[in-house]
């Protein structure tokens, strides 16, 4: 009896630590940091969370961020923004429901982009793609994960620029951000199928590698067990905590600002530069094709902003005016498109102070002409859970913006042709 009884403990607990995550009466409320007070608080609360969850980093006054309050912690919430004076306003009274109606109701049987996908469903349509097209694509695999995933992507070539000019895109990086990998895929589509003139010249004219789960671990972890989880799922010896933020831990400005220390924060740098499996494949990978890479893209969410160089200061960098000049037609193609404004500058100041960024590396590290992160939509209501229905708008505004950024980048010398 003791036997069975114990067998039956562990089916209980199996059952128990399978059971996915739910946010039931979560409310998120978005406080702006108006003060050096403000700002210490918020810092402490995010170096000891105690339920709490940051959707960003505290590191400037003048900025806002959004709180995820469990139920248990509204009323010490509550005392908080009275006791310093928070500007503040609820976003959402329960974010449980936003997780709910990510989804369609209803799944389609086949591979698009009126809802999420699995990781395997991103895989086989990479693996379909290649075999439809064996003259253009090709698959490719930059290395395996903390937990043996392949790190998978596809390598798209029409053959017609002889200089091999060559744009590289990675993607869900933070584990939650769905919204970078549903567009990245659709990307990969348009440039294999849509006859626009723009998608099309783009297409035949450049090298294009394109992963869209670079962390894949997490990513499957979002789908399983927790929606919200962002970081990679490695574990350290000595630590009751999983994960670092892929996004920290690249060797160039390391721990420089807007990075943790701790095993259990969400901006974990990591313990050294390159320690996560993924990063490091991500630089092995990019170290083979680094000569002729003219811009390199990091997708992420939310915020609706594209970022230039740097993160952790504002050092100029090299050809800085004409990033901005490329920033600024980015966002001005995005509005022309469904009107959504997107905020286009130095990262450091359209944002907040981050370091280990691969944004950061392509261009401090490898000098790569440009370099950009887009932060997707949209600017905090639903945050990392961007209904689906909004995927295919969000797609066409990005890419369009990328071409619309690569001819301004050809007018100025840049992504040359030799045909």
């Amino acid at each position: 009896m003791k036997i069975i009884h114990f067998f039956a403990v562990l089916c209980l607990v199996g059952l128990a630590v399978a059971e996915k995550a739910r946010f039931d009466n979560y409310q998120v409320w978005s406080l702006e940091i108006s003060n050096d007070e403000q700002l210490k608080v918020l810092q402490e609360v995010e170096l000891k969370p105690d339920g709490y969850q940051l959707w960003g980093s505290p590191t400037n006054v003048g900025k806002h961020i959004e709180v995820v309050v469990p139920p248990h912690k509204i009323g010490d919430f509550t005392d908080m923004v009275k006791d310093y004076s928070f500007k503040n306003k609820l976003v959402n009274k329960n974010l449980q429901s936003l997780i709910d109606n990510e989804q369609p109701k209803v799944k389609s049987p086949r591979f698009g982009w009126t809802e999420y996908h699995t990781l395997d469903e991103i895989y086989e349509y990479l693996r379909e793609t290649v075999k439809n097209h064996p003259d253009v694509a090709r698959g490719i695999s930059m290395g395996t994960s903390w937990e043996g995933r392949p790190i998978e992507g596809i390598h798209i070539n029409y053959g017609k620029n002889k200089a091999n000019t060559t744009i590289f895109i990675e993607s869900n990086i933070h584990a939650r951000e769905w919204i970078t990998s549903a567009t990245t895929t659709h990307f990969i589509e348009s440039l294999l199928h849509s006859q626009n003139e723009q998608v099309r010249f783009a297409a035949e004219n450049y090298e294009w590698y394109i992963f869209p789960v670079v962390n894949p671990d997490g990513y499957v972890y979002t789908h399983e067990t927790n929606r919200m989880w962002r970081k990679t799922r490695s574990k350290r010896p000595g630590s009751s905590c999983y994960g670092t933020d892929g996004n920290r831990n690249f060797k160039y400005s390391w721990m420089q600002g807007g990075a943790s220390q701790d095993p259990c924060s969400d901006t974990y740098a990591g313990p050294e530069p390159f320690s996560e499996l993924e990063t490091t494949a991500i630089s092995n990978f990019f170290e083979t094709i680094k000569h002729k890479v003219e811009m390199y893209l990091s997708f992420h969410s939310y915020s609706q902003l594209l970022m230039y160089p740097f993160a952790h200061n504002q050092d100029p960098i090299n050809n800085k005016d004409d990033h901005i000049a490329l920033a600024n037609v980015g966002a001005a193609q995005i509005a022309s498109m469904y009107g959504t404004k997107y905020t286009a500058g130095n990262a450091q100041t359209v944002l907040y102070t981050t370091s280990g960024g691969s944004r950061d590396w392509a261009k401090g590290h490898h000098n790569v002409p440009f370099s950009f992160t887009y932060e997707m939509r949209d600017t905090g209501y639903y945050g990392f859970l961007l209904p689906a229905d909004q995927i295919i708008k969000n797609a066409f505004e990005i890419e369009h913006s990328v071409f619309a950024m690569m001819e301004e980048g050809r007018k100025r010398g840049y992504f040359r042709i030799e045909n």
